[in-house]
């Protein structure tokens, strides 16, 4: 058989609400052109991310209802707990609200000015704890990572060459941790293969610097392994991730992405006196141990979904999903990047809009014309997100200019991704209308969050 079904049935359903292209033109005009400030009535086919907007099991609804909300030693916790540890088989499981939180917590122990961390790609809001807390975030990602449009397996890997390179320049004394991001996620969903995980970690070993993963995609990057390393072919997902972790000191983990969970995160690791130091400022900022602000109910949705996506069904489908809308786009020839990523689809904008300068963001222009000419809501990853100043307040772009349109796991039909499709074909065909926009105002953190922008009308 050629067609690959959901291995799911829907169960519930929620009305999409349908605007004109008049209707959101203004949309976008008084959303200041910036996605973020769109309401989500007012979008048709949500693309902006694949955190927190996955659609839970009938079990996690289940487990829901189960969960337990004890302050302290909440059973739920300890289903939690077992669920990571049986992945990671790392002893120190620290619960946390989402992500970031628990970058926060960890960035805030290890970072300071003066201090370095290397990895394959960071990601907006890794890059900005770091930063948030004086130190320095730097990528090291591989040559064929930087090509949007040349097939390569493992675009997610990161540079040893240039990690090497990189502590002898800074030092391994400065460098209080090495992160890999699986998949890349600002590199384009790109995953990183196990000899790049092994040889990264034996770069790390050599100069005594721990070495964490950034969680987030964990299974989709297993079943790329899978697919696409030799010797992998009949290892089962749970004994690639096992693998994985064997080579990590601790990882981060937003549970909002390959967790099917709405909300929750967690800090995993082996050291037990960074943990403690961890779980003291937790009980600050988050709460205390067993539930780190989450409501046992999650904590047991969580743990449910840590074991549902590792079911291969369900991961052949949503990477071949992934695969139906880039390929459907490369025919049209549309640039975007190659190949599939596991939890999006990325649209070269440099080459779709060549006529717009970095300057002037062509991802963004692009992010709003596949809202106003189809309800599309997506977002930029290029100059607007990572882009930085020198001292003469002149832009540095980013590696890339990039689109992401983030799939939500198992929320979206084939009628809706064709629909996609047709929406970015007429957008590229009348690519050459779309103008360029500068920004009216924007905070130094984190900026593509609340920058307002308009279009560059010479």
């Amino acid at each position: 058989m050629q067609t690959i079904i959901e291995p799911f049935r829907i169960k519930s359903v929620e009305p999409i609400y349908f605007t004109t292209k008049e209707q959101r033109i203004s949309i976008l005009e008084k959303a200041y052109y910036n996605p973020f400030f769109i309401h989500a009535d007012d979008v048709l086919i949500d693309l902006l991310t694949d955190s927190g907007t996955s659609a839970m099991s009938s079990h996690q609804w289940a487990g829901i209802m189960k969960g337990d909300e004890s302050y302290a030693g909440s059973p739920s916790y300890y289903a939690f707990k077992s669920a990571v540890q049986d992945i990671t088989h790392m002893p120190e499981v620290i619960p946390t609200h989402q992500g970031r939180a628990a970058e926060k917590i960890l960035f805030s122990i290890l970072g300071g000015k003066g201090k370095y961390f290397a990895s394959n790609t960071l990601f907006d809001t890794t890059r900005a704890n770091i930063e948030f807390s004086g130190a320095e975030g730097v990528d090291l990602l591989c040559e064929e990572g930087k090509h949007p449009i040349i097939p390569a397996p493992f675009k997610g890997n990161m540079d040893v060459d240039a990690l090497k390179q990189f502590i002898a320049e800074k030092g391994a004394g400065n460098i209080p941790l090495c992160i890999l991001t699986i998949t890349n996620n600002s590199g384009g969903g790109q995953p990183v293969s196990m000899k790049n995980i092994r040889d990264v970690k034996q770069v790390c070993r050599e100069n005594n610097i721990p070495l964490f993963i950034d969680a987030c995609r964990f299974a989709e990057n297993s079943y790329f392994i899978k697919l696409r390393e030799e010797g992998y072919a009949n290892k089962s997902v749970k004994e690639i991730a096992n693998e994985i972790f064997s080579y990590a000191d601790g990882c981060t983990m937003s549970a909002k992405k390959d967790a099917f969970a709405n909300i929750g995160g967690f800090l995993a690791m082996n050291d037990k006196e960074l943990a403690t130091k961890c779980r003291n400022l937790l009980i600050i900022t988050e709460g205390f141990p067993t539930y780190g602000g989450l409501a046992g109910r999650d904590l047991e949705a969580i743990a449910i979904g840590l074991n549902e996506v590792m079911d291969e069904h369900y991961l052949q489908y949503r990477i071949r999903s992934i695969e139906y809308l880039t390929n459907k786009l490369i025919e049209a020839g549309i640039p975007v990047m190659q190949p599939a990523g596991g939890h999006a689809v990325y649209i070269d904008a440099k080459e779709f809009l060549p006529h717009i300068p970095v300057e002037q963001y062509p991802g963004q222009a692009l992010v709003g014309s596949l809202y106003t000419e189809g309800g599309i809501r997506s977002v930029e990853i290029g100059s607007l997100m990572f882009g930085k100043y020198d001292d003469n307040k002149k832009l540095i772009p980013a590696q890339m200019e990039l689109v992401r349109l983030a799939i939500p796991r198992r929320v979206y039909t084939q009628s809706h991704i064709d629909y996609v499709a047709e929406v970015i074909i007429e957008v590229f065909n009348n690519r050459y209308n779309i103008k360029g926009l500068s920004i009216i105002e924007e905070a130094p953190i984190l900026r593509h969050f609340t920058v307002k922008l308009k279009p560059v009308t010479e």
